[in-house]
């Protein structure tokens, strides 16, 4: 069944495009709502939607990922096509996911852990049937940390408008904070080397400024030689002139 979003929630949503910024809401959206990192360990994600108001979230992959969280012991489904509605320490009205119970694979229809936390996680199948297992078997061993920043979505209306300028036409400007950011450290480099230039320049003049300083000095001194050599000259006709008489 192909997940369709109406165009009045399309247009509150943040969305997100792309592999690598749909991971990365993914794993933010499930650190938030208090759930293990690990839990949605989708491939090749090609759009990421979040409605902050509703909860509501949406992903689309290339193709469906059958995982195997292996400290559970079991096979879960996830469908191209997934979408849940996130709250605190849960996801519910999911679609598109289903867990593997025996020989049989069920549909997944609520994901929750204890509030207060008692380190375990409950899925719920359409159905009633439930089961439980250690919130630890669902974390992601990535290494990767959730650093919360903003990846390239944009909310609401505006997002339409930023999108049109950018000419992608479906809402979204990926990367935007990432290229503010290369042109203000592209700007700062600019302003650097306008400093280094000037403080260049004025080394110069200073240069410029010593060596007629020097050259002046040497006159004066030569000058003055000149002066001495005359007076002495002038000493000594005199006292010749002194002998004569």
């Amino acid at each position: 069944m192909t997940l369709t979003i109406p165009d009045d929630v399309r247009a509150k949503a943040e969305i997100y495009l792309g592999d690598e910024a749909g991971q990365e809401k993914t794993r933010l959206l499930l650190h938030e709502t208090g759930l293990p990192s690990g839990l949605l360990p989708l491939q090749d994600i090609i759009e990421c939607g979040y409605v902050e108001e509703t909860g509501f979230v949406w992903l689309k992959q290339r193709r469906k990922v059958d995982h195997y969280f292996a400290k559970a012991g079991r096979h879960v489904s996830y469908g191209a096509e997934v979408s849940a509605v996130a709250d605190k320490g849960r996801l519910k009205k999911i679609t598109g996911v289903k867990a593997k119970e025996m020989l049989i694979w069920v549909t997944l229809h609520e994901i929750c852990v204890d509030d207060p936390p008692q380190g375990k996680l409950h899925c719920k199948a359409i159905g009633g049937l439930s089961r439980s297992f250690p919130v630890e078997a669902f974390e992601a061993n990535d290494g990767r940390v959730v650093v919360p920043r903003n990846v390239g979505g944009c909310a609401g209306a505006g997002a339409a408008a930023a999108a049109a300028a950018a000419g992608n036409g479906n809402g979204v400007v990926v990367g935007a904070a990432e290229e503010e950011g290369k042109k203000k450290e592209a700007a700062a480099e600019e302003e650097g080397k306008k400093e280094d230039a000037a403080a260049a320049a004025v080394g110069e003049d200073g240069g410029k400024d010593a060596a007629a300083a020097a050259n002046g000095v040497d006159k004066v001194e030569e000058k003055l030689k000149e002066m001495s050599t005359g007076g002495d000259q002038q000493v000594v006709q005199g006292e010749a002139v002194a002998a004569k008489n």
